[in-house]
């Protein structure tokens, strides 16, 4: 036999041997690490950062003043828990401050418990707020912030409603935060106006698209206790407030006394003219009148001075800023001027309290800083804070009924 058959022959029963006898290797999933790679890294950001900075404000010292501890050392009205719904990192405060105020309103007038989706709201003012940007050409301000008298407008397009039914949040997600859902509304608004592309149907879907997955779909119905709803149909049968009953108030000597006016501020971006200006008088009796007279009263301003802090739960005015006897119109005049006083925050009167011919308010607030005291989800604030800080606020007519006899 040749021999090169033959080692052709034992050269494949060789290999043959060694497949069958080869076994199959396993694999797996591991975690990825370099833990030198690790060191080098952790050297050169230490080598390269710089030391924190502690960042100081300059605060009055709240020790000396005699602030109350307590929500029960106040006369307050029936107002939902202030936990049940926190504004977390969002404009929203002018919604939750009026959605607070008319769960209010509901119970006053009706001794009826309910509460409503502030998040229903906030979806389409910023339908409209993008619809306003593209009939004006981007001259409309886009920005998360609003007025509490859009909840009138609002309302009475779309509906409310509950809560339960609507809460804008993701799955797994506890707190608001429209940061990444607003910058992504303004950068797709920004290009519009720089393409010049002005459909205003197109842009509202691109909006409502990315407000649906940052907020989900608001519904479009809904049931509840057994009964199918719209959201005009829950406003209408079951909220069923009647807004020409409410007015709002400014008190600023730029405009005349007992007229409708503008409220000049950003987030006033529709201009609503349904402003009545009163003296600083008659708006700080107007406030004390309707908290003594059962009512409360939604109210927006400024909330940046050394006096106020959360942890304190005080907004005071100190000598230092301006001694009480003071504040007087053109104290106020002053500081809106300067730019010092702002329209910052909304928030929601729902007490008082007297102290040493004084009086102090009981303050509900959706912000994140009445969340570091011992009264989560409220402030006091003193009135010389209300009468030198606050802008503007919205009442039942029947709290008024004197100023409104004024209007010219």
């Amino acid at each position: 036999m040749n021999t090169i058959p033959k080692l052709i022959i034992g050269i494949v029963l060789l290999t043959a041997l060694c497949i069958i006898a080869q076994t199959r290797d396993a694999g797996k999933y591991i975690e990825s690490k370099n833990e030198f790679f690790e060191k080098i890294m952790k050297s050169s950001n230490e080598f390269y950062s710089q030391p924190a900075k502690e960042r100081k404000v300059f605060k009055a010292d709240f020790a000396q003043f005699d602030i109350p501890k307590s929500v029960e050392e106040f006369n307050y009205y029936w107002h939902n828990d202030p936990v049940i719904s926190p504004q977390g990192n969002t404009g929203m405060c002018w919604d939750y401050c009026a959605t607070s105020f008319y769960e209010s309103e509901i119970f006053r007038l009706r001794k009826e418990k309910i509460k409503l989706s502030e998040a229903f709201t906030a979806y389409w003012e910023y339908v409209e707020k993008a619809r306003r940007f593209v009939k004006e050409r981007g001259s409309s301000l886009f920005a998360q912030g609003s007025e509490s008298n859009a909840i009138p407008r609002l309302w009475t397009e779309y509906g409310i409603v509950p809560l339960q039914s609507y809460n804008g949040l993701k799955t797994g997600q506890t707190y608001h935060d429209h940061t990444k859902m607003f910058n992504e509304m303004k950068s797709y608004l920004d290009n519009i106006q720089t393409q010049n592309a002005w459909n205003e149907e197109a842009v509202l879907s691109t909006i409502k698209s990315i407000l649906n997955f940052h907020m989900g779909e608001p519904p479009a119905e809904f049931i509840l206790n057994g009964k199918n709803y719209t959201p005009q149909t829950y406003f209408k049968d079951i909220v069923r407030i009647d807004f020409e009953n409410y007015f709002d108030f400014q008190s600023t000597i730029k405009q005349p006394f007992y007229t409708y006016t503008d409220f000049e501020v950003p987030d006033n971006w529709w201009h609503s003219k349904d402003y009545i200006n009163i003296p600083l008088d008659e708006f700080m009796v107007a406030i004390k009148g309707a908290l003594k007279n059962g009512f409360t009263v939604c109210i927006g301003g400024d909330v940046s001075e050394p006096g106020y802090d959360g942890y304190a739960e005080a907004a005071v005015i100190p000598s230092f800023d301006i001694p009480s006897e003071f504040i007087d119109e053109y104290a106020r005049e002053f500081r809106i001027a300067s730019g010092t006083t702002e329209d910052d925050h909304g928030i929601h009167l729902v007490g008082y309290k007297e102290s040493n011919e004084k009086s102090w308010f009981l303050i509900k607030d959706s912000g994140s800083g009445s969340r570091n005291g011992a009264n989560v989800g409220y402030y006091f604030y003193h009135e010389d804070y209300i009468k030198l800080k606050m802008l503007s606020f919205s009442v039942h007519k029947d709290a008024v009924k004197n100023l409104l006899e004024k209007l010219k």
